[in-house]
């Protein structure tokens, strides 16, 4: 099939979209149309990427018949509204992350995409980025032998900016950040966590600015997560085995995976596809895939871990007293 992407938002992650698709140039994934809220806007847009229609509001472009999959890139405080906009229409949909402000949204939601049976997924790009598959079977095949450790940061300085300080646009660095560095641990550690402790400062607006998370899983593996807008990091993941370990250079956005043995000696290295664009035609290639075999889920980010992980960021709010109004 040929998907026919339509973007609801214009803002700067479809932008991000938008220079994938363009240069992915693959006749059979076409960016056909934008929507915002302001036609001027999305005209603009239009003109920028060359997309073919360009509409005023997000109801319009729901109507056109040739859309056959949605993404939703406006702030996480209203990926639930425009989600479900786009499956009350029956149209597909890719969310970006957060999926959600919170797993009540999340599972109604999944709920009303299942009975209707329209696919919907979450847009956490990492989740279907080839290294991030081949960092999975690395740590499976035992290249660095029995796994012990995770440490995962992400940081940016972003104190300034309206939607990490608005409690209405779901604030704060864990929807916008530390849900990479929860998708990181996962991903590569799995689900059997039974215990999560954590610290986190607040900020004047009452979000969270910066936090460590610590998840003991049963067997006895860490994972110690570390997310800010108050600063930079390095962004590194590191993986730690009782042999040998994996630093991967940036947990949101990999782009090398490395093992050091265990005299700290680099033995072998991985990077993404020599064609890969962004790292973002990945989840709509996925998404492709997703549709053409009647899924209504991605295996690569299933709906059970999707509302999981919105749980367990409900918990920690919950736990530093960190609200939004849709709570």
């Amino acid at each position: 099939m040929t998907i026919k992407l339509g973007i609801i938002g214009a803002g700067w992650i479809a932008d991000k979209m938008a220079e994938t698709l363009t240069g992915l140039k693959n006749p059979e994934v076409q960016l056909y149309a934008i929507s915002s809220r302001n036609l001027e806007k999305a005209e603009f847009f239009a003109k920028e990427w060359g997309v073919p229609k360009a509409y005023g509001s997000y109801e319009e472009m729901l109507e056109d018949p040739e859309v056959n999959l949605v993404y939703v890139a406006t702030p996480h405080s209203h990926h639930f509204a425009h989600s479900k906009m786009a499956i009350e229409a029956e149209k597909p949909v890719l969310c970006e992350k957060a999926f959600t402000a919170n797993a009540r949204e999340a599972k109604e939601l999944i709920a009303l995409a299942e009975s209707k049976g329209i696919f919907i997924t979450e847009a956490i790009w990492t989740r279907y980025m080839p290294l991030s598959l081949k960092v999975m079977d690395l740590i499976k095949s035992g290249a660095i032998g029995r796994p012990r450790m995770i440490y995962a940061s992400l940081c940016y300085a972003m104190e300034n900016k309206e939607r990490i300080l608005r409690p209405d646009l779901c604030g704060g660095a864990l929807l916008d950040l530390g849900v990479y560095c929860l998708n990181f641990a996962r991903m590569f550690f799995g689900t059997d966590i039974v215990k999560t402790d954590s610290t986190c400062v607040l900020g004047s607006t009452g979000m969270d600015m910066y936090e460590t998370i610590t998840l003991q899983y049963a067997d006895g593996k860490l994972a110690n997560l570390v997310s800010s807008a108050y600063g930079r990091c390095n962004r590194e993941g590191l993986i730690v085995g009782d042999d040998a370990y994996i630093v991967i250079d940036n947990t949101n956005c990999p782009q090398a995976a490395r093992i050091y043995d265990a005299d700290y000696k680099l033995v072998a290295e991985y990077f993404p596809p020599e064609n890969q664009v962004t790292g973002y035609e990945h989840q709509v290639l996925a998404c492709k895939d997703a549709l053409e075999k009647g899924l209504l889920e991605s295996p690569y980010m299933p709906h059970a871990e999707t509302i999981a992980i919105m749980e367990e960021m409900d918990a920690l709010r919950a736990e530093w007293g960190v609200k939004y109004p849709m709570d």
